[in-house]
């Protein structure tokens, strides 16, 4: 039987009486990398949001086969589920590596204080971080801030890793760096899940994919089969797509 890390069933979420979501059902395998892709406004930030605990939702949410409908957002992050936000939210007056091992308190409240290890482990995944431990966070360019707030989800060692659109105001090279590392994620055994506009750098990285439009599954399937699906390249990769071998 498959391992699920995550199982969302009917689920329903909004702003007030404004409902975004209407019904998504939505799972992900662990070890996985799986992308949530579609337009602004289509509700993609709204489901991490509710999947966190930010955000007041209807449905089931289940994560490695519990219901965690009724956690608090500090319940689900000691459970092991993290999210990096669009804004990334760091502390900007702060030293790179103090900003890492705030990222660490969820394992020091489980009794694993060995902070030394778990920065070794993010230096190694992002030796740009480790050059730049001392300097503000503030003066990071966007891709290092980017690294910074993965690299901070990371020091609390999740199970389940969201990502909302990582590449979000980065430059193309940039961009393509930040998606090797979020391939390169997968040796740490962590489970991701990825909202991402940019639906050509989110399908060759991942393994499933989910089409968002209008608060509800448009398309779903393996990722390679996503990226070769006429709609998807219509809509989301242009006509370019076609001329690449499947």
């Amino acid at each position: 039987m498959t391992d699920l890390i995550l199982d969302v069933t009917d689920l329903h979420a909004g702003y007030g009486r404004a409902e975004v979501l209407h019904g998504l059902n939505l799972k992900a395998e662990a070890g996985s990398v799986v992308t949530v892709i579609g337009p602004n406004g289509a509700g993609k930030s709204t489901l991490l949001n509710a999947l966190m605990g930010v955000l007041p939702a209807k449905g089931r949410i289940a994560y490695r086969g519990q219901p965690v409908m009724l956690h608090t957002l500090e319940e689900r992050v000691m459970a092991g589920i993290a999210l990096v936000p669009e804004t990334r939210a760091l502390f900007g007056t702060m030293p790179v590596e103090d900003n890492l091992l705030l990222g660490g308190y969820r394992q020091v409240l489980l009794g694993n204080k060995d902070s030394a290890a778990a920065l070794t482990g993010v230096y190694d995944i992002f030796p740009r971080l480790k050059e730049r431990r001392t300097q503000l966070a503030g003066t990071l360019s966007g891709g290092e801030r980017q690294m910074l707030a993965v690299g901070r989800a990371l020091m609390s060692k999740p199970a389940l890793l969201m990502l909302d659109e990582p590449s979000l105001g980065l430059a193309p090279l940039v961009v393509k760096e930040i998606f090797r590392i979020i391939d390169g994620l997968r040796a740490t055994g962590v489970t991701i899940l990825l909202v991402e506009q940019n639906a050509r750098a989110a399908l060759e990285v991942a393994d499933y994919g989910y089409v968002l439009e209008m608060g509800e599954i448009a398309l779903e399937g393996p990722a390679r089969e996503l990226a070769t699906d006429a709609r998807v390249i219509d809509t989301y990769l242009g006509a370019a797509r076609q001329k690449k071998p499947a």
